[in-house]
């Protein structure tokens, strides 16, 4: 992507974010197409989603907490998970399931309108938007908190005896500070993953060719950004 296109990239997505922090904007119809892509994205999966993210944990845990013990960091296997897991795995995990799932069908279907000459209808497309950022958010905060429930599951079975030392070391990990990077973080995955297919679209000539190219194109530009949004956030965090 060239430095205009970039630019462009980063309009596109700081308008469309500016726009939904205006009353104005959550007109009736906005909040119906909002509550609609929601459902689609996040409320419909919503179980199976979470039944793969505590196998996920429960195995990661398992690996994790076998490789400290090795290494005769067993004290520190909690931490490493929490670090591992809901700082990095989970918002990238969700991140990646609902551009795959809704992010690459809302590039398709405006460039399907595109090229039957409809005029894009403003409201739907923001709501759908919205919807994507907002099942982002939701998936990431339950499927963070589903993980360390599994991972006190796995380590400790329904024992209460383990409740102090998994919560002081989960304190240890989510101080302030590190809460807010996660929540900017997720902020950016979701802007990124719901503005990027939409722009991709929009900015494509209305040529035959760019329907089928649509969502190889947003899938192809969504990941790149999440995965420069991951690298600084890792760099920034470790460094």
């Amino acid at each position: 992507m060239s430095t205009l296109r970039l630019r462009e990239a980063l309009l596109f997505a700081a308008d469309a974010f500016a726009v939904t922090l205006l009353p104005a904007t959550w007109t009736r119809g906005l909040r119906v197409a909002v509550a609609r892509q929601v459902s689609q994205a996040a409320v419909a999966i919503l179980p199976a989603f979470l039944a793969a993210t505590v196998v996920l944990a429960a195995i990661v845990v398992r690996v994790v907490g076998q490789s400290a013990r090795d290494f005769g960091l067993s004290q520190y296997a909690t931490e490493l998970f929490a670090r591992v897991v809901v700082l990095e795995l989970v918002p990238l995990f969700v991140a990646l399931f609902v551009l795959l799932r809704s992010g690459a069908p809302f590039a398709t279907d405006l460039a399907l309108d595109r090229q039957a000459g409809l005029a894009v209808d403003r409201e739907a497309t923001l709501g759908r938007g919205i919807g994507i950022a907002l099942a982002i958010l939701a998936l990431t905060a339950l499927s963070a908190v589903t993980a360390l429930v599994a991972a006190y599951g796995s380590l400790y079975g329904f024992s209460p005896w383990g409740h102090d030392a998994f919560a002081r070391a989960i304190g240890n990990v989510f101080s302030p500070l590190v809460l807010a990077g996660l929540a900017i973080k997720s902020v950016l995955f979701a802007v990124a993953v719901a503005a990027l297919p939409a722009w991709s679209s929009l900015s494509a000539p209305a040529s035959p060719r760019a329907v089928p190219d649509a969502a190889p194109r947003a899938l192809v530009r969504a990941f790149v950004a999440l995965a420069f949004i991951e690298a600084v956030a890792v760099a920034v965090t470790y460094a």
